[in-house]
């Protein structure tokens, strides 16, 4: 509930502060003199647009705050806590945003604020056009109970979303399965156990490609260590001249240790140079098996070890995408389980709301036949278009119409009062259920009483009072009828006066006393504020508005609100 409004150079308002309570308050004053920019002022904190001109002139920045209660925050001995928020729009940059002092987002405010105030005015009906808020109302009024329709579509949706993170698609992960099979499949058949297998295939390449000349080598070797006047020989010599002296003993047995390996060398030369062959077949086979390691890290990888670390890889995508198999088959179980479970809560909300069409349209009718729209026709079309819910609201303003979609046939002031209708007739279905409102405490109507006067303006005044029963009601009128229903009336004033820089125009608002609100309600009757018989009828329009308009019915009583409520 919108407890204080402040404004500070904003517009024609230098500095002002206005207080509000419960139930229902009347904003009224001359043609200009300030009344809109108020309710501009709450649209600025609900996230309207910040135009600078809107800065009063010479001023930097105008600075628009609000405090509310806000019912389920923790308060000071039990009462429902405050937050105060506000909007500073300067002469020339961005605004800027607060919530108790702390700078927030313009988005933020926003937000918060709409779920505390709601905003009609008279040419700003088009949410009301929309499906889901004549939806959202309709089921309100008629108890439809939507909850479990809600959880089951969330947890279909989110059924369907893991089912899609599985691959629950039988065509891609079947593709997927058989491309993985098949890269496994080529890289087991290759047979790769050795990261170094290449390496060790081109050293034997080399060493076959070069047979002949190692038999070549081997017998020269042999030759030359074991030959005619080979090293062998020359090596015996020298082992005889040093054992021939004592000295040269220790000489003489390592030329001997010598010997025998120069021996064994010579043994293993002519071995070789026998034994040695060409094997082109082994030539073949190597460079067959080389191409296909080159083929596999062409593929899979740059080395055959990151083949190796592929092939592990795939090999457990396998594995996941066969045991998924079991799991996307029990999703697909459930997911139908809720399904069906969604379907038959479609049937049963929709024939609640069918149920409850003809009543809540006979409701809403009434309520504008005591709005000035006596024959106008309202209905309420329930249907079923590709598996949502659509609830459109139908209407005719005069006999010989055939009702149609809100959306097409109304204007403004008949949109206007089709609101106010369709907000009683949601009050009092959800009195007479024992439900709690929903939405926004706070409504405000920026002349919803345009366009009627006499007995029916009596009735829209009666009308937004039965509704601030249960909510915060704030209402810009020209209508001395309407505004004579509310329990609080602000009058909105503005004066010419004398500056340093020449004549400003400044504007106040003020809570009327009821001596006060007599004379303001005597000017909107006659214009003559100062007029006895104005003054005498607008104590006639107090008095009468304390049990409600005259043939009208009672709307609700205003007994205990005090005679002189100002």
């Amino acid at each position: 509930m919108l407890v204080e409004l402040r404004v500070r150079n904003f517009g024609v308002f230098e500095d002002a502060s206005i207080t509000f309570d419960a139930g229902m308050s009347s904003l009224t004053g001359e043609t200009g003199a300030g009344k809109t920019l108020i309710v501009d002022a709450i649209a600025l904190l609900a996230g309207g647009p910040a135009d600078p001109a809107l800065v009063r002139p010479g001023a930097s920045e105008a600075l628009v705050e609000g405090r509310f209660t806000v019912l389920g925050q923790p308060g000071v001995d039990g009462e429902a806590g405050e937050v105060i928020v506000s909007r500073v729009v300067p002469a020339g940059g961005r605004s800027r945003s607060y919530v108790d002092g702390r700078m927030v987002s313009a988005s933020t405010l926003s937000d918060l604020v709409r779920s505390l105030v709601e905003i009609n005015g008279q040419h700003a009906f088009a949410y009301l056009l929309s499906p889901h808020v004549q939806r959202d109302l309709f089921d309100q009024a008629c108890a439809v109970d939507t909850a479990r329709q809600r959880e089951l579509r969330r947890e279909v949706a989110k059924l369907r979303s893991a089912l899609e993170g599985l691959g629950a698609d039988p065509v891609s992960t079947e593709r997927e399965i058989d491309l993985l099979s098949y890269q496994l499949q080529e890289i087991d058949s290759a047979r790769v156990a050795d990261p170094d297998e290449e390496t060790s295939l081109r050293a034997e390449q080399e060493s076959l490609a070069d047979t002949s000349g190692t038999v070549d080598a081997a017998r020269a070797i042999r030759e030359a260590l074991a030959g005619d006047g080979g090293s062998a020989e020359r090596l015996g010599e020298a082992i005889a001249l040093a054992g021939s002296r004592p000295a040269l003993a220790p000489i003489a047995a390592r030329l001997a240790a010598a010997s025998e390996e120069l021996a064994d060398c010579a043994a293993e030369a002519r071995r070789l140079a026998e034994t040695l062959e060409a094997n082109p077949e082994r030539l073949d086979a190597i460079g067959e098996r080389l191409g296909v390691l080159a083929q596999l890290r062409r593929k899979y990888g740059p080395t055959l070890a990151e083949v190796v670390a592929y092939r592990e890889k795939i090999r457990s995508r396998l594995d996941e995408l066969r045991s998924l198999d079991g799991l996307i088959a029990s999703r697909r179980e459930q997911l139908e389980a809720l399904v069906r479970d969604l379907r038959a809560e479609d049937r049963r909300v929709l024939e609640a709301r069918r149920q409850g069409a003809p009543g809540f349209a006979s409701l809403v009718e009434s309520q504008l036949a005591a709005l000035a729209l006596q024959r106008a026709r309202f209905g309420v079309d329930v249907a079923s278009e590709a598996g949502r819910q659509v609830v459109t609201w139908l209407f005719a303003a005069n006999p010989g119409q055939v009702m149609l979609p809100l959306s097409k046939v109304a204007s403004g002031g008949e949109l206007a009062r089709v609101l106010l209708a369709t907000r009683l007739a949601v009050a009092r279905a959800s009195q007479g259920s024992g439900a709690e409102l929903s939405g926004p405490e706070t409504l405000i109507f920026d002349e919803v009483d345009a366009g009627v006067g006499g007995r029916a303006a009596a009735s829209v005044g009666a009308a937004l009072a039965e509704l601030a029963a249960g909510r915060q009601v704030l209402v810009v009128t020209h209508l001395a009828q309407v505004a004579a229903f509310a329990d609080r009336h602000v009058a909105v004033t503005k004066e010419v006066v004398a500056g340093s820089d020449g004549e400003v125009t400044k504007a106040s608002a003020s809570i009327l006393d009821y001596e006060s609100r007599v004379v303001e309600l005597a000017r909107m009757l006659s214009g003559r504020p100062d007029s006895a018989s104005a003054r005498n009828h607008a104590r006639e329009l107090l008095e009468a508005s304390r049990v409600g308009p005259a043939g009208g019915g009672a709307f609700r009583s205003r007994a205990g609100r005090g005679g002189r409520d100002g």
